[in-house]
């Protein structure tokens, strides 16, 4: 495995691909600079072992991470090579390239990048089969979801073997297409957008708007998504609370695409959970087994917050 960039995110890489065992080249833009991230990892990781995050033994898989004077140096014979350089549209342009001339014709070239066009990235190549985009959260040792990002030209085996090896490292990658922000971006931009709203309008301090996303909705994130939690809550409720929104708060709640997807689906008698079906379906005992196994997971997490220390 190659990683290109000693960044934060590319430390990161490296400490989560090395502490699964793989054989980790990183590279920085000079011989000085990849010799200085080689320490940081060694430190970073030194950090984690004390806050007992991991066991002793990942500083020693930490220590065998290959430092690597040039990019031809750090991509030869790897099976996949993690591009991590800064946001930078022209940086990436540049290194791509070198990268690609470089790598075995087999290697898996990947991009992370948070806002980048992939289709735009996937230019600077050739072999566009063998490239994709990959959307890592920092930081990346600890977070589970990845998106994946591939371009018309990748092939399904490179999206296969991609999620694959994601999973062997405790990932939960999803597969998305290549629209500006992905997905999880403009999810959490919308978010952020209200909330500063919220704040900016009086409604609320920024520590009570914290409290009310960690210990409310998002308290049901780390299970279920949207659509579950939809379909547990009932879309004629959400659909009412649609209206409500935008009769009270006017065009900025303005849901007319969405009440037109939830809506279609009341009309058919598809609320959720309670009537056999919303966006999903649901026969009784899985619909008994899934609000037993919510009930379960809350308490669990409940349990877990109250034992933990307030930050």
């Amino acid at each position: 495995m190659a990683v290109i960039g000693g960044g934060t995110m590319g430390l990161g890489f490296a400490e989560l691909l090395s502490g699964a065992g793989l054989t980790v080249r990183l590279c920085d833009a000079s011989s000085e600079l990849t010799r200085q991230s080689l320490e940081r990892l060694g430190e970073r990781v030194r950090g984690h072992v004390e806050a007992r995050l991991l066991e002793p033994a990942a500083i020693e898989r930490a220590a065998s991470v290959e430092g690597a004077d040039d990019v031809a140096a750090a991509v030869q014979g790897a099976e996949l090579v993690i591009e991590a350089v800064p946001e930078q549209l022209e940086l990436k342009l540049e290194i791509l390239p070198a990268i690609e001339a470089a790598a075995d014709p087999e290697a898996v070239i990947t991009s992370n990048t948070s806002s980048f066009s992939i289709k735009e990235l996937s230019g600077a190549i050739e072999r566009r089969g063998r490239f994709l985009g990959m959307h890592w959260f920092n930081p990346p040792e600890w977070v589970p979801g990845v998106e994946i990002i591939p371009v018309e030209e990748t092939e399904p085996e490179v999206v296969e073997r991609t999620q694959e090896l994601l999973r062997r490292l405790g990932k939960r990658p999803a597969v998305v297409g290549d629209e500006v922000g992905f997905v999880a971006n403009r999810l959490q931009s919308a978010l952020l957008r209200e909330a500063l709203a919220c704040v900016r309008e009086g409604l609320v301090e920024p520590a009570d708007l914290d409290e009310v996303v960690r210990s409310c909705f998002g308290f049901r994130l780390p299970f279920f998504g949207p659509f579950r939690i939809l379909d547990m809550a009932g879309l004629d409720v959400q659909l009412s609370v649609f209206e409500t929104l935008e009769g009270g708060l006017g065009e900025r709640f303005a849901a007319t695409d969405a009440k037109d997807d939830l809506g279609s689906r009341v009309d058919a008698g598809r609320t959720g959970t309670k009537s056999g079906g919303g966006f999903f379906d649901y026969s009784d005992e899985e619909r008994d087994r899934l609000l037993i196994e919510r009930d379960r997971r809350y308490a669990a997490l409940a349990e877990l917050l109250e034992r933990l220390p307030p930050l």
